[in-house]
């Protein structure tokens, strides 16, 4: 990058460059014979490619679902391991980052819902509270420790009377990310609705004024600035995951 406005071309382009480097690993994973095999699709433009490809991805979600444990723990840290400062991340530069009055934002709900009223942040922390120390693993190759507290996702979706029966849970956030989760991810006893961070309320780098936590998973699938929450039957998708990237996104 130049010294001259470098960071904020880069920002630019950064997800362009993501789908490219999503598309080198996955061809590099595996050769053209192998993916032909897997898939019966001939190689020989870049369409087939890509359908190989995703034919690919989707077998990886299959195994990585079937090897969840919902009851296994990710690994915790004492807070002297925490990383300092904790990395900001996402598909826009920190110039763009969007704020929220906490105080008028409202959590919408749709779907496999018994309860569909609109949740506060002051209702959300009348609601039991649990805080860990995890590692935050992104799909860029990088890691980093940080305390998060909230509520149980789990705790919330009974709150709701959410069918625990349905297959996805779905997050549109308010800078434009969406993605989705499994069931039993949703449930697993560290996925939490994020409201703090460290010592004080989540702040707006990181997510205000609640993301999804959930240390079983890549940083990709923990959707910050949630605006809304669908439980369904059908796959929402995600801002990545149409991109190529694996939808269930273990860590």
């Amino acid at each position: 990058m130049s010294a001259t406005g470098g960071r904020p071309a880069y920002d630019a382009v950064r997800p362009e460059l993501l789908r490219i480097e999503r598309r080198l690993m996955l061809r590099g994973a595996l050769s053209l014979g192998a993916l032909s095999m897997l898939t019966g699709c001939r190689l020989d433009d870049g369409n087939a490619v890509d359908t190989a490809l995703a034919a690919v991805s989707r077998f990886n979600d299959r195994v990585q679902a079937a090897l969840f444990d919902p009851g296994r723990l990710a690994a915790t840290f004492p807070p002297s391991a925490i990383t300092r400062p904790f990395p900001f991340n996402a598909y826009y530069g920190m110039d763009d980052i969007r704020t929220v009055d906490a105080s008028a934002w409202r959590l919408e709900l749709s779907g496999l819902v018994a309860d569909r009223r609109p949740w506060s942040l002051a209702m959300l922390r009348q609601l039991p509270q649990r805080s860990q120390i995890t590692r935050h693993i992104c799909v860029e190759g990088w890691s980093a420790i940080g305390q998060w507290s909230g509520v149980p996702f789990s705790v919330f979706l009974r709150r709701i009377g959410a069918d625990l029966r349905a297959r996805y849970v779905g997050f549109t956030c308010f800078d434009d990310y969406f993605t989705s989760i499994d069931m039993a991810t949703a449930l697993h006893p560290q996925t939490i609705m994020a409201l703090d961070y460290g010592d004080g309320p989540l702040p707006p780098a990181y997510g205000a004024p609640m993301k999804l936590r959930m240390p079983t998973k890549l940083g990709y699938k923990n959707p910050k600035y949630v605006a809304a929450i669908t439980v369904t039957n059908r796959n929402p998708g995600g801002y990545w995951e149409k991109e190529g990237y694996n939808w269930f996104g273990g860590s």
